[in-house]
């Protein structure tokens, strides 16, 4: 079960790509993450965002999803389109392979996403959409831990 849930949709605009990721961020917010941990998220988000308005639907508009949900300190991001599905996601996910070669930073999306989560999972099927699932495990600061340590024992803050 989880904390804590949030869901958004979309059109597959680009000026869309920040609304997501500063929405995302505003959610993971809770779990007090650090300036860098929050940037990771974002930089994660941007990047499926992009991939959806990008990849999937091509020159047409469509609908992205996103949801998060927050499972004691782990931040599970769900982003999913409904748009032409991944042909070969093992080739997909190999740095700097593209369909769109004509694109400048081509190829390096599903790269980023992995070395900024802990965890990325993919899962395509033609004509059908994609999802992708990234969690982050985010780090409590060793100084929020003593605090609670210290209320937890009936000391006053």
């Amino acid at each position: 079960m989880y904390d804590n849930e949030m869901k958004l949709e979309f059109l597959s605009k680009s000026n869309n790509e920040a609304f997501a990721r500063i929405t995302v961020a505003a959610f993971a917010s809770q779990l007090d993450p650090t300036i860098e941990e929050l940037a990771d998220i974002k930089t994660a988000v941007s990047e499926a965002v992009t991939n959806c308005i990008i990849h999937a639907y091509e020159n047409t508009e469509g609908i992205i999803r996103v949801k998060a949900k927050i499972i004691k300190n782990v931040i599970e991001i769900e982003i999913s389109d409904t748009g032409k599905g991944i042909e070969n996601v093992e080739l997909a996910r190999k740095p700097l392979y593209t369909t769109k070669a004509n694109l400048e930073r081509s190829g390096m999306g599903f790269t980023i996403m992995e070395s900024f989560m802990d965890n990325v999972e993919i899962d395509s099927v033609l004509g059908l959409g994609t999802k992708i699932i990234m969690r982050k495990k985010i780090k409590k600061n060793l100084v929020d831990l003593e605090e609670q340590d210290f209320l937890a024992v009936g000391g006053v803050s």
